[in-house]
């Protein structure tokens, strides 16, 4: 039986395919105990093989709080990479508690031969990228922040998201509600069907929605490019393996340190 005294504590900060990965990784692993937080915009979020916790901690004050009352070791912030505020939170609240952060995030996407990319850094900006010509635009950069496209209500959109976003006030608007990854090839029919002209999508980075940007460009598509925002100076990793090394080589330091 392994005491207390052997065991790691790790909170995830998940919502993404790399988050549940490493969930996946560190079930196998007898001397750490995980856990993920999932913030609790999906309704019903995929069971995963560790223990969940659902809903905000209450800002950076919060997660210290949780952090110091659970005997936390190790924080992995693990959120999308445009989930901005949570990671600033993470880097505060694990520098208060003095517990250790790894980032798991994904390499942003780089520009390929063929790609027509505009790139800005938000959504206000995308309207004026649109220009005032209407056009027939895909959306899939997620239901948050779409209220910056009632500025260019012109144009005719495709907007694809998980679930129903707000009411907003856009006429030409068309709904999906669908859940990816989607592949290159399904990507390259829904802008044929739909005679798509523009795709607006968030830098996200990774393999598991890569299919639109392969599509687009196939199609010699414009694409509006939201690029990501910076990420904390913490160690960072790109493989879910390689957060699992670094909790296993951070085994036996703070967290033993502190005769947790």
């Amino acid at each position: 039986m392994i005491g207390d005294a052997q065991i790691t504590r790790v909170l995830i900060l998940g919502g993404t395919t790399e988050a549940t990965q490493l969930c996946e990784l560190m079930a196998a692993c007898p001397r750490i105990a995980g856990t993920l937080s999932l913030a609790g915009r999906t309704a019903k979020p995929a069971p995963q093989p560790l223990p969940m916790r659902i809903g905000g901690f209450g800002g950076a004050e919060g997660l210290e709080r949780f952090l110091t009352e659970q005997k936390i070791d190790i924080l992995v912030d693990a959120t999308h990479p445009f989930a901005e505020q949570i990671s600033i939170h993470a880097k505060a609240a694990a520098s208060s508690a003095n517990v250790f952060l790894i980032v798991l995030t994904r390499p942003a996407w780089t520009k390929a031969a063929g790609d027509h990319w505009i790139e800005v850094d938000d959504l206000t900006e995308v309207a004026n990228a649109l220009g005032k010509i209407a056009r027939r635009v895909l959306v899939t950069s997620g239901r948050q922040g779409l209220r910056a496209f009632e500025s260019a209500p012109q144009h005719d959109y495709v907007i694809r998201t998980i679930e129903p976003p707000e009411a907003l006030n856009l006429p030409r608007a068309k709904f999906l509600l669908d859940r990816g990854p989607f592949s290159e090839s399904a990507e390259e029919a829904l802008m044929l069907a739909e005679k798509i002209e523009v795709l607006v999508t968030k830098n996200s980075g990774g393999s598991a929605t890569y299919g639109k940007i392969a599509a687009a460009r196939r199609l010699g598509l414009s694409v509006v490019m939201v690029r990501p925002p910076l990420r904390s100076d913490a160690l960072t990793v790109h493989d879910p393996m390689d957060a699992l090394k670094a909790i296993e080589a951070h085994h036996g330091g703070t967290g033993m340190d502190r005769g947790v």
